[in-house]
């Protein structure tokens, strides 16, 4: 068995509202300890300017053309982590960094997955090994380069059964900017996929149309109705394009154009309602534990409830913060990643074969 590691592991999601971080103890196989979590918001400037890029670059040939760009931002939210990880080193020594950085493309279609971060730089100033880039391996075997999760929610999962939490088989449902399932059977078999938009539809709706970065709550959504007319063309179209079967997706996938008109309540609860049938037609039947910064919109979560037969359960009623599951789980990739395991597999990514990790960084 593998000695125990500990390691920090950052996640700055889609939402672009700011990084998650937590520090594990883990042998590569089990969770032997959640010892720290916490949440630093960007700058409302640093966030603009995150959401602009990324609405810049919805094709390879973007990333040249913005290249300039995408360099100050990898270096402003590299610091933006270093930062982080100086304070928490002040108060919890760990061995590893597990950086996954900040996604401005992913199209498993190109074998194309950007994440910007300075892996070296931030070895190099924190003097901690740092492991990052962790979805090319994937990428190189066939893969499409997500979801990664899933080998940490496994580990989630065997936790919780080993002290009689769960039954078997069960999934983890992750409903950030995308929403992705991990479905586990009763022989601890995994199988996961991205299934559909998660906040995207919401989010991107409310930056148009407001002031606001997102939905708090559900509070607008439960203010509008939604457009019937609108509702059923959108589903109509997306059940007949590529997106639909895609495996993994990007944010860049979805748009709000269609709804152009509506008003700010009523196109809330149309993308909250098209966000919860579309998420309810690929659920699956096992019980279903929720995570991801989509569980606290209160309507989205209303009209699952309603549209599925599952057991719908917040991760957090088994004394889990839903909020950190996915920093935990890069916080455990890196030590995979730096005991040599695999993070992706045939059953996770369609990769051809279990595959590596990402970089690993001793720039010190």
């Amino acid at each position: 068995m593998p000695k125990n590691l500990s390691a920090l592991g950052f996640m700055s999601g889609t939402s672009g509202d700011g990084v998650d971080s937590s520090v594990i103890d883990s042998n590569g196989e089990d969770i032997i300890n959640i010892k720290y979590n916490r949440f630093d918001p960007y700058p409302i400037s640093l966030s603009k300017k995150i959401h602009d890029l990324k609405e810049r670059i919805s094709k390879m040939q973007d990333l040249l053309k913005y290249s300039l760009k995408v360099e100050e931002l990898e270096r402003e939210i590299t610091d933006f982590h270093l930062d982080i990880a100086t304070k928490i080193n002040k108060e919890i020594d760990y061995d590893l960094i597990g950086f996954h950085g900040h996604t401005i493309y992913h199209n498993s279609d190109e074998k194309i997955s950007k994440q910007i971060g300075l892996g070296d730089h931030l070895s190099k100033k924190t003097k901690k090994t740092v492991v990052y880039d962790f979805r090319q391996n994937d990428l190189k075997n066939g893969g499409e380069g997500a979801p990664l999760s899933p080998i940490f929610h496994l580990a989630l999962i065997k936790s919780l059964f080993n002290k009689n939490r769960v039954k078997m088989p069960i999934s983890i449902l992750n409903i950030g900017g995308i929403a992705n399932i991990t479905e586990i059977d009763k022989d601890f078999k995994i199988f996961s996929r991205d299934i559909g938009p998660g906040n995207c539809l919401i989010d991107m709706w409310i930056r148009k149309n407001s002031n606001k970065f997102y939905d708090e709550n559900g509070n607008i959504a439960e203010k509008g109705t939604t457009d019937k007319f609108i509702f059923d063309q959108y589903l109509d179209n997306y059940y007949y394009s590529k997106i639909s079967s895609k495996r993994s997706l990007d944010t860049n996938d979805f748009d709000v154009s269609f709804a152009k008109g509506l008003s700010l309540e009523n196109g809330t609860t149309t993308m909250t309602d098209l966000t919860s049938e579309l998420l309810s037609k690929k659920i699956g039947n096992n019980d279903i534990l929720v995570c991801g910064g989509g569980r606290k919109n209160k309507s989205l979560m209303k009209q699952l409830k309603i549209k599925i037969k599952n057991k719908l359960l917040l991760i957090d009623d088994l004394n889990i913060d839903g909020d950190f599951v996915e920093s935990q789980a890069f916080a455990f990739l890196s030590i995979r990643s730096y005991l040599g395991l695999p993070i992706s597999f045939p059953s996770t990514t369609n990769c051809k074969k279990p595959s590596l990790g990402g970089v690993i960084s001793k720039n010190f």
